[in-house]
């Protein structure tokens, strides 16, 4: 996935927003903690809408395989 960046060199290999030193995981952190989408991308302006988007489908594709080959 272009939108995240895994390297070693950056935040010791911690999931990224291409571009940015933003953890991907901030954004789960948000949108747990009842923020909203708008409230995540205000606090880091340099992710990008489309990028989030991207993240949160990613992630939602790979929940949907792993209920699929749960069954």
């Amino acid at each position: 996935m272009k939108e995240i960046v895994v390297n070693p060199e950056i935040l010791g290999g911690i999931p990224v927003f291409a571009g940015t030193r933003v953890p991907v995981q901030s954004l789960f952190d948000y949108l747990e903690a009842g923020d909203s989408l708008a409230d995540f991308l205000a606090a880091f302006p340099d992710v990008t809408r489309p990028q989030a988007v991207a993240a949160l489908e990613s992630s939602k594709d790979g929940l949907m395989r792993e209920i699929a080959c749960a069954s």
